[in-house]
């Protein structure tokens, strides 16, 4: 079958009747009344292009945008449809032109090549038919087929691109600004044969790229291991996923089925996109990057070489311009360490997230990043203009002279208002009239301990353990855990650090775990409720801490608690554990300092029982602002609709504040208000003196900082909390003005 396709597309003559003996050979072969192929056309349209079993007359004139109907939504989500009522379904547009009303069941698969959507091609029968997975699978690869015809013949000429100016919003995964020049990660790898002459040399062929491939992910963990930390655990399950056994037996049933090494690979790419695409979890979903990336690389071992088959990319790390700006549709870890990061100036990527593996290495390697950039892989070429927004998720490719204009002034203010921050680096953070406030930095990764330093952060006031599970299809034991803990000792250079307990659950969902979504994640089963539930797994990442810490100082604090009890059964299981490192010889901390983390309401009417137990207390204000008005931090519908500088919640924070004080126990506000300059001398104002952010907001806040007068400031903030209205950010605004500081 896959050599009379064949045949029939290397025929010369009109591409239209090569298109009608298409769909007449696969309606008889998939023994189906209708086979019709839908071609995609300038302005997202799919036009009836060929049929057999429809009205001839409708061929040229049926048209349906992307996302109409049942063939347009395949042609949106990529990814296939079999319906054995297809007229029942709520996605069912009818065009009476093409006389379909009587036919029943349909099954519909994606044209693919480079990625992009070319068409869809259709089977109907009039009866109710279930059709099964392999014929699902067939027609795929009868798809992949009728690809290098659509796209060989120019059948899809107009699509995006064009060199016109282009603006896409996406989302912010890695802040900082950045311009270029556009390199495609991976333009396409051309298969030039789809069909196997023969299945067992095929076969030894895609032997042969395996080991190849595995042996250069062995030397990039080799490489990695320099390092250590969370690139070499994110690369260690990149290593588990390129074994994974099912994967590579699908691959191998696919040249069985008579498909050169090639394009079974690509199916298997192809069927992975639609599959795990769909999946709702996010974290699952960001893994189809990894496998991807690995597709990828298994289709660069196979085709070097061989330009009979393929030819390799266009474009090659090793060749990049000057100022690089790498655009993928999506991509693993492995591959953004490939490049030469001195020359990379940003990266887009189209389905990307701030919880993809490849998104941890950017923010570790402080490249500019954004997500989730539709479209963004259709729209450019190599060598294109492009301005990558990663503060604001902003792509501009092409952008006109007055863009360019604009953001060169922009990175120049931005790179004048770096050296003025540079010089708050050695300073103090002390207000005019003397008051002290300390400004530690936020942390999750190895790699952001090497910015402690240079932005003059005193220690970490948070570090966040549960990244390294997150990036692990198992979970760490004490082993591993100490070797990371340890390392961050080391980081920290003799400054103190505060460990945040596993919070897991919610938006962060381990691999090694089986979450209970429940219908409200972030107020389910999470964080310390699960720690609880499953003592031994605290237990054991205790046990790492304290053996990491080697007889020096150890601050703990556990997440989310709601309860005193609560607090005070993680706190013994944590004195267990000291009395078990005493009892085996080995050295305990030297000062032991044990907090709780108030991000649930229900603790503030509990302060003086909680005070009495902690040495410490953390304010988590992005949790319990979302608690508080009971607002989902991540809807969008929900954004800017409750202000953190509402006087209802100033109220509490001071209550907070103001009974740690009386307790004469320290006090902390982990969250985005410390890292935002107006908010951050708000905190100043009702009485916080530490704060903890991320490592690029400690210099702006820094500089407020030394521009107010506390007492002043105080004075001013108390005298706004009783007021009734919505917000006093803008009351903070006008005494920021008015005092001359920088906000």
């Amino acid at each position: 079958m896959l050599r009379r396709l064949r045949d029939v597309m290397a025929r010369p003559g009109e591409v239209q009747n090569r298109l009608d003996e298409i769909v007449r050979i696969i309606a008889a072969e998939m023994v189906a009344e209708v086979c019709s192929i839908y071609v995609r056309r300038p302005g997202d349209l799919l036009e009836l292009s060929a049929s057999e079993g429809l009205n001839p007359e409708a061929v040229h004139r049926t048209r349906l945008h992307v996302g109409e109907g049942i063939v347009g939504d395949i042609a949106l989500r990529a990814r296939p449809f079999a319906l054995a009522d297809a007229r029942s379904h709520p996605k069912y547009a009818y065009r009476p032109e093409t006389g379909e009303e009587i036919y029943q069941s349909l099954m519909g698969v994606p044209i693919l090549r480079s990625q992009r959507v070319l068409g869809v091609i259709v089977v109907q029968n009039r009866s109710s038919r279930q059709y099964a997975d392999e014929q699902v699978e067939t027609l795929e690869t009868f798809a992949m087929v009728l690809g290098d015809l659509i796209s060989d013949a120019n059948m899809t000429e107009g699509e995006p691109g064009g060199g016109t100016p282009v603006h896409i919003a996406g989302a912010a995964v890695a802040p900082g600004i950045g311009a270029g020049r556009v390199v495609l990660h991976q333009p396409d790898i051309v298969i030039r044969r789809v069909v196997a002459e023969d299945p067992a040399s095929e076969a030894a062929r895609l032997d042969a790229a395996f080991e190849a491939m595995h042996s250069s992910i062995e030397m990039l963990l080799d490489v990695a291991g320099e390092s250590g930390g969370e690139t070499l655990a994110v690369l260690d399950t990149y290593r588990m996923f390129a074994r994974d056994a099912g994967w590579m037996r699908r691959m191998k049933e696919g040249i069985e089925s008579g498909l050169t090494a090639e394009a079974a690979v690509r199916m298997q790419q192809n069927d992975l996109r639609a599959r795990l695409g769909q999946v709702p979890d996010p974290y699952l979903r960001e893994r189809l990057a990894d496998f991807e990336d690995l597709t990828n690389r298994l289709l660069q071992h196979l085709t070097r070489g061989d330009g009979e088959i393929g030819r390799p990319d266009d474009v090659t790390p090793n060749g990049l311009p000057e100022d690089a700006v790498i655009v993928a549709r999506a991509m693993g870890p492995a591959d953004l360490l490939d490049y030469d990061r001195t020359v990379l100036r940003g990266l887009v990527l189209e389905e990307g997230s701030g919880t993809s593996h490849v998104a941890l290495i950017a923010r570790a390697l402080d490249i500019p990043c954004v997500g989730r950039a539709t479209g963004v892989v259709a729209e450019v070429e190599n060598g294109d203009a492009i301005i990558v927004d990663g503060d604001q998720g902003q792509v501009f490719v092409r952008p006109g002279e007055e863009v360019q204009t604009q953001v060169q002034q922009s990175l120049a203010m931005r790179e004048a208002h770096r050296a003025r921050l540079e010089e708050m680096r050695d300073k103090p953070a002390e207000t005019k009239d003397g008051v002290r406030i300390q400004m530690m930095m936020n942390a999750g990764l190895i790699g952001d301990l090497r910015q402690i330093e240079a932005v003059g952060a005193e220690g970490v006031g948070l570090y966040r353990t549960e990244i390294p599970f997150m990036v692990r299809r198992d979970y760490p034991g004490v082993a591993e855990q100490h070797e990371l803990y340890a390392a961050i000792f080391e980081g920290v250079g003799g400054r103190p650090v505060t460990f945040r307990t596993l919070d897991a659950g919610g938006d962060k969902k381990l691999q090694s775990f089986l979450h209970d979504a429940g219908e409200n994640p972030a107020m389910g089963w999470r964080s310390l409720r699960i720690s609880l539930d499953r003592p031994s797994l605290l237990r054991q990442q205790l046990r790492a801490l304290i053996m990491a810490a080697d007889g020096g100082p150890l601050s703990v604090m556990f997440p989310m608690v709601a309860d005193v009890e609560e607090f005070r059964q993680a706190r013994d299981l944590l004195d267990r554990e000291v009395d078990r490192a005493r009892s085996r010889g080995m050295a305990e901390p030297s000062n032991l300092s044990v907090g709780a983390m108030l991000e649930v309401p229900s603790l503030i009417w509990q302060l003086p029982s909680l005070l009495a137990e902690v040495d410490f207390l953390s304010v988590g204000s992005n949790d319990l602002f979302q608690f508080i008005f009971a607002a989902d931090r991540g809807s969008e519908r929900l954004a800017g609709r409750y202000d953190t500088l509402s006087p209802p919640f100033l109220r509490v924070l001071k209550t907070i504040s103001d009974a740690c004080h009386n307790a004469h126990v320290p006090v902390t506000l982990c969250g985005e208000m410390a890292a935002n300059p107006l908010d951050a001398i708000t905190l100043v104002g009702l009485g916080y003196r530490k704060l903890s952010m991320g490592p690029t907001t400690i210099a702006p806040v820094k500089e407020a900082i030394r521009a107010c007068n506390s007492k002043g400031l105080t004075e001013f903030v108390e005298s706004t909390l009783s007021s009734h209205s919505q917000s006093i950010r803008e009351n903070m605004r006008f005494y920021a003005r008015d005092h001359a500081i920088p906000c």
